[in-house]
């Protein structure tokens, strides 16, 4: 039996591809973010690869398992808390890539000089996104009523989750 390594670098523009298909397949169900599920190819890398993003790729055996970018959460004042978009292909979920991004993820904010991270719209029915980032020191903020068009369920309330990297190592 062999072992998958998994290991997660800066995302480049030879990676567009691969990070566009997880990005599609994700958005494509339309129960998870924002985004519709119709946004083309080029707006969704224009915004992966936007001025200011700071985009990553999670690999395994070679190949892109899932994606992730932090970016200021607001611009001046608020450039010190991070905002982040984190996707895992389907064929690569329950290996612990979303854990292992959100991981990363606190480290390489951290490095990059933000203070915090705040992530403004997480879809309460999302409880495994939910889950994970409680389980990484993400608080409840705030919930908004009915904030999200879920394709499936309609109408959704999302929550505001916020973590301090104080406490996270350089």
């Amino acid at each position: 039996m062999t072992t998958s390594t998994l290991f997660i670098r800066e995302a480049t523009e030879a990676d567009s591809q691969s990070i566009w298909e997880i990005i599609h397949e994700v958005i494509s169900s339309g129960d998870t973010y924002a985004f519709a599920p119709d946004t083309s190819k080029s707006d969704m890398l224009g915004y992966w690869f936007a001025n200011g993003a700071h985009p990553f790729v999670a690999m395994i055996d070679d190949k892109i398992a899932g994606t992730y970018v932090i970016r200021n959460n607001q611009p001046g004042l608020g450039s010190h808390i991070a905002n982040g978009a984190f996707m895992t292909s389907s064929r690569f979920r329950k290996n612990g890539v979303g854990r292992a991004m959100g991981m990363h993820s606190l480290k390489a904010a951290k490095q990059l000089g933000y203070m915090a991270m705040q992530f403004n719209f997480v879809v309460k029915s999302n409880t495994r996104a939910v889950a994970l980032w409680q389980s990484l020191g993400f608080e409840i903020m705030a919930e908004i009523p009915n904030a999200f068009k879920h394709t499936t369920n309609g109408l959704t309330n999302t929550y505001i989750m916020y973590r301090n990297l104080d406490d996270q190592s350089s």
